[in-house]
Order: structure tokens, then sequence, then C-alpha cells
């Protein structure tokens, strides 16, 4: 892995702390100082950055690849991470994750400390295992409505669930993934599955489905899925997952079988394996990327295609991240940084 594109790289190392103001329930903003004073210390600059509205996260990172900036250090919930990630696609710029949302899917995956109001420490706990981790290029999903995402699509009942329950108070966050399926509640019991018809690389599923998940990590709905322990990010593949059939007590009966983990052995749960999926339905739709629905987008709808760009996206993986995240192996990011240095001296 060698840095290829993007502005020079100067021999100041130069990170940006974009944060999400708005992320979480617990008051964690106080720690975000600390925290770039944490990076500073140890030979970084670091540059502040406060997200003001939607996918302004993703114009802050994109300004600072341009910048030349190695690191971008995003501190937020699934849905920061997912606007940071698509201002960082394609460049050599790192994602280093800061766990400070509601439920932080992909931190949980990567083995990163949750927030937590008894130990204000934990964004510089974070800190210190990311310090000392190493750099990995992971795989991204490519949509037809020109986005992307690094974790899940998916449509369906979450996709409608999604649509009706976010944005969330900063109160109804504060009783975590509880109060997000509270939220969910009406949605989820009025919601009719339709026909569907998934291809993946070629190959149609046709029938009633109440969801579609294309899965790029391993843990879903807010960590009570582990939809594929197993799975890496950088294998060049997705795994889908299709839920058969048309009322809410399927899906509730779909959603205990996936918590049992025994989704893998039932009929009315289909998996498959590939690279480019198409969805299609009789009625259009709404999907979701990574949790995210923006407000307004027609083109955030059934029909959609899907395709997987094979590690595109740089991301800092800390120590104590399962061992078989990654088909290949990374480069410390201290070895990374000395070469970068050694480069412009």
């Amino acid at each position: 892995m060698t840095f290829t594109s993007g502005s020079p790289m100067s021999t100041q190392r130069k990170a940006t702390l974009i944060y999400n103001p708005h992320a979480g329930f617990d008051n964690w903003l106080q720690n975000i100082r600390a925290t770039a004073a944490f990076w500073r210390s140890h030979g970084w600059e670091v540059s502040l950055r406060e997200t003001g509205r939607p996918s302004h996260a993703t114009e802050l990172a994109g300004e600072a690849a341009r910048n030349g900036h190695q690191l971008v250090l995003a501190a937020g919930g699934d849905g920061t991470l997912h606007e940071v990630a698509n201002g960082l696609l394609g460049s050599d710029t790192v994602l280093a994750v800061l766990p400070a949302g509601t439920t932080n899917c992909f931190a949980r995956d990567l083995g990163l400390p949750s927030p937590n109001g008894r130990n204000p420490y934990w964004l510089i706990e974070a800190s210190e295992r990311l310090m000392a981790g190493t750099v990995h290029a992971m795989d991204v999903g490519e949509c037809s409505n020109g986005r992307s995402f690094i974790l899940w699509a998916a449509t369906g009942v979450d996709g409608r669930i999604v649509e009706s329950v976010e944005p969330r108070s900063r109160l109804l966050k504060r009783f975590g993934i509880a109060g997000y399926f509270v939220k969910a509640t009406l949605p989820f019991l009025l919601y009719r599955g339709s026909w569907t018809r998934v291809t993946v690389d070629g190959v149609s599923v046709e029938d009633e489905m109440l969801a579609v998940i294309i899965n790029n990590t391993r843990l879903y709905a807010g960590g009570l899925f582990n939809l594929n322990s197993g799975n890496m990010l950088d294998d060049g593949k997705f795994d889908v997952w299709i839920l058969r059939g048309r009322y809410s007590p399927q899906m509730l009966r779909h959603s205990l079988i996936i918590m049992a983990g025994l989704h893998t052995r039932d009929s009315e749960i289909v998996h498959r394996v590939g690279r480019y999926i198409v969805i299609e339905t009789a009625q259009p739709q709404p999907f979701h990327l990574d949790g995210e629905l923006i407000d307004g987008e027609r083109d955030q709808a059934t029909p959609v295609a899907i395709q997987i760009e094979s590690k595109f996206l740089h991301v800092l993986v800390p120590t104590g991240a399962p061992a078989n995240l990654f088909a290949h192996p990374g480069i410390p990011l201290s070895q990374l940084m000395r070469s970068a240095d050694a480069a412009v001296s």
C-alpha cells in the first residue's frame, strides 16, 4: 500500500478531526478538544471541524484529502462515517473511527470501545488503539444513484423504518437501540412486503420479500444482528440477505432467527454472495445506505443497482480488532508515517 494520489505530503503529519455535535446522547463534546490534543502530543497537526448540515462531513473530508491530510478522524455514529467516507473514496487519506454515536456498528466491528458516560476518556482510549493500529484498504459499495456505502444497503421494511424514524431527537437517542425500536414499531407493524426481484451476478430470485440487505460488514440493526461472523472487509464480495414474506409477524420471526444465529439454515432467508446486485420492486421502495436516507432524494428508491469497488477506502484498524476482519495484511500507521516523512525529508 502506497500513497499515490492527492497533494504532496508535508513533513508535518496532518489530520482533520470531523465531529458531529448531534451524534449520540451523552455530553461528549467536551472531550473533542482533549482528543485533538492527544493526537497533537504525538506529532500530528490536527484541524478541528464541526459539521453543520447534511453532507457537510463529506465536504470537509474531501477538503482534507485535497489538502494532503494523511488522516481524517470521524467522531460520530455510522451516519457520520458514511458521510466522511464518501469524501475520501479513492484517495490516500486514511479514515479513523472515533465512536460517538448511538449504536456505532462499524466501531463495534473494529472492536473499539463504545461511548460510556461513566468513562470520559473512551475517545482517548480509542485514539491510543488507533494510533498503534494498521492501515487497511476496504471494499466499498457503489450505488447507481451516485452514492456509495461502506457498511450496508437495504430496502424493504428497513428502508421504510429509516424513512420514518430519522432524524431522532437527542432525548430518544438517550435510550439507545431501545429508543430506536420504539419509534420503529409502527412502520414495522404497518409494512407489507411486495414482489421483488433480486439479481446477484446475473442469477435472480423473485418472491414476496420483506427486506433485502446487502452487507459489507458483520453487524447490522444496531448490532443485534450478526449476519456473517466470518465476513471480511476486503474480500471483493457482498453478502446479500433476502427475507421472504409479506407481513410483520414473518419479519419478527426472521429477526429472532437471525439473533439466534440460525438464519443460514432457514429456507425463508436466502443468502447470496456476489459483486453486482440489482433490486427491482413492483412499487418504488426507499432504500438506505449505512442507515442514511437523504430527505427529498427521488433517486433513493428502487430500482437500484449496486456494485463493489474493491479496496477503495483506506481505514485505520485499531489494535484488538478481530484477526480475521481482513484477508490481506495492513501496514502499521507508524511505519506508514515514517515512510511518508522520509519521502519528503
